[in-house]
């Protein structure tokens, strides 16, 4: 029950903006999850969700590893800006294709760069698989890195 509510979570603050404790609560029971706040409290202490301040001037709970996050760290923005070629989502993988021989540095950084929403990395020599937790997770997951890839 613990890792389908966390997993949810993650899914939750991935597509849309939560600004409360309260707020993931009500998202949860509308997903069918039934949970207390302070089992979510804790939930957002082990998934090391944080609050950062949104485009509209409020904060939000986000997910380490989001472009807005410290931990995100100039080592994976490097990479990804100088070897990947394209980044596509299928299912609850992330398929990032890379110059040759640049896979393995991409996972190796995205590695570096703990995210709960990533299960695991895989590198081939110009391709890479990232399993993420869920279809929602690896779709938010490409997304933010294609805009790590499209910053100049």
């Amino acid at each position: 029950m613990k890792q389908k509510r966390q997993a949810k979570l993650i899914e939750i603050v991935g597509r849309q903006s939560a600004e409360t404790q309260e707020e993931l609560l009500r998202l949860l029971r509308a997903e069918g999850i039934d949970a207390t706040q302070a089992t979510v409290s804790r939930d957002i202490r082990e998934l090391r969700l944080y609050k950062t301040l949104s485009e509209k001037g409020v904060y939000r709970y986000a997910l380490p590893g989001e472009p807005s996050d410290d931990a995100m760290t100039a080592r994976l923005r490097t990479i990804f800006r100088e070897s990947v070629t394209s980044i596509d989502a299928a299912q609850n993988l992330v398929i990032v294709k890379t110059l040759p021989g640049m896979a393995q540095a991409a996972c190796s950084a995205l590695d570096a760069a703990p995210n709960p929403a990533v299960a695991g990395t895989l590198a081939g020599d110009d391709t890479a698989f990232i399993a993420a937790r869920s279809d929602a997770a690896a779709k938010n997951l490409a997304e933010q890195l294609r805009a790590i890839v499209e910053k100049p």
